[in-house]
């Protein structure tokens, strides 16, 4: 059986500055602005959480400004599943993961691991 938990969360921010969007709320969360790789850079921030527990990253979006939350697993797949068979739907997949909404319309995220706990106890489960 596969394992997932709450990832963490994304800040989605509909600006053109996604610098000024990390600066508040890396001080608000009061979580220092981490490392991304250079080619997601003008997309998405990350802020580093302290307790290596939540992945937190600021996003930069066409739509409105919103948090959405992230679910990440260790056979997405086999989540998406069983999310579809709780009510969720599919919306589309984006790189690796997949953008689902709940019967009662909030969209998420079904992720890879994303925290080095997680990722280190997938591998013993399998």
């Amino acid at each position: 059986m596969h394992k997932s938990k709450l990832a963490g969360f994304i800040i989605d921010c509909q600006t053109g500055d996604l610098a000024a969007a990390t600066a508040f709320w890396s001080a608000a969360l009061g979580m220092p602005i981490g490392e991304i790789s250079s080619d997601e850079a003008s997309q998405y921030q990350r802020l580093n959480d302290p307790n290596d527990a939540l992945h937190v990253e600021v996003q930069v979006v066409d739509h409105p400004s919103r948090v959405h939350l992230d679910i990440e697993a260790d056979d997405l797949e086999a989540e998406v599943r069983r999310l579809e068979a709780l009510g969720a739907r599919r919306l589309n997949k984006v790189k690796t993961w997949w953008v689902m909404e709940a019967p009662t319309g909030q969209r998420f995220c079904v992720v890879r691991p994303q925290s080095k706990l997680f990722a280190a106890q997938a591998n013993c489960w399998k």
